[in-house]
């Protein structure tokens, strides 16, 4: 994160410090340094602003998970070559301590695995049971025959919250398109923004209705320069979400994620119908939008 202060700050551009956490049971707790930095660049002048997805669970790969960086150089056939050669053990021993950083096997449960659909949805612990073989073991093995994508519990809801109150922070997915069915990936890419309403407005009252559609609209289309989108103003491009706050719900969940949102009863974007009611209309309005910084 001070790296991205420093960026901005040096080169005189906006920085983001992109889905914003404190990951691990070791790093709980310092969402309070992360905030208070952000804050003292902000004071001084640097444009400096962070995002978050409003979930407790992060999603990545076996890769991007546990395997160290050193063992990455040269790509994936180099990194194949050191799981099955002399530095078997000393990337086994990372593994382990990477294990520690995210909580432990028994909190990362496989999303994808395309070699073997039937491990979808099990932790890496069950998978490491079944197998007989250590999860350091059972996470190479897995990688040997193809790449796995995983979901890992390793924030607290403390971190959460705190992160999610900064006036400097965008809401966001940080997820991918899944095609609709296939594998079991992180629920952020089908609700993480009912899921900031329903949850955090209308359940817990972290923050309230206007600060959350602010952190959805305005705040992103500013920081990244979108001309006249994310308000409602006579000019600006009819981009209109009709819908009651109290029916918004996310009805993805981490075992069933192939599930839409719920309760935004119209949809506008750029002035044409998308969603009337229950029934899509089948008109596209979209458009690509680029930064416009003049």
């Amino acid at each position: 994160m001070q790296e991205v202060i420093r960026i901005a700050e040096d080169g005189h551009l906006p920085g983001i410090v992109a889905h914003m956490k404190a990951l691990g049971p070791a790093s709980w707790g310092l969402s309070m340094a992360l905030v208070e930095r952000i804050t003292q660049a902000r004071d001084r002048g640097v444009e400096v602003y962070a995002d978050q997805y409003p979930y407790e669970a992060s999603g990545t790969g076996i890769v991007g998970a546990l395997i160290p960086r050193w063992a990455e150089v040269g790509g994936r056939d180099e990194l194949l070559e050191r799981i099955r050669g002399a530095e078997h053990e000393r990337l086994a021993a990372d593994i382990r301590r990477n294990f520690e950083r995210r909580g432990g096997p028994d909190t990362l449960v496989i999303s994808r695995y395309a070699t073997n659909p039937a491990l979808e949805g099990q932790t890496l612990a069950q998978v490491s049971t079944a197998l007989g073989t250590p999860p350091e073991e059972t996470a190479m093995a897995l990688l040997l025959k193809g790449d796995a994508s995983l979901v890992s519990f390793n924030m607290t809801e403390s971190d959460i919250a705190l992160i999610m109150r900064q006036p400097f922070t965008m809401t966001c997915t940080d997820g991918d398109l899944v095609p609709f069915g296939q594998g079991k990936p992180h629920p952020r890419g089908n609700g993480a923004f009912a899921r900031k309403i329903r949850v955090y407005v209308n359940e817990r009252r972290t923050i309230d209705l206007p600060f959350a559609v602010r952190s959805m609209t305005s705040l992103p289309a500013s920081v990244f320069g979108l001309k006249d989108r994310g308000t409602l103003r006579p000019g600006a491009w009819a981009d209109i979400l009709i819908f009651d706050p109290a029916k918004v719900r996310d009805a993805a969940t981490y075992l069933e994620p192939h599930q839409l949102s719920e309760g935004m009863a119209y949809v506008l974007v750029n002035g044409v119908i998308e969603k009337d009611g229950a029934t899509f209309t089948g008109k596209l309005g979209g458009r690509v939008v680029t930064p416009d910084r003049r």
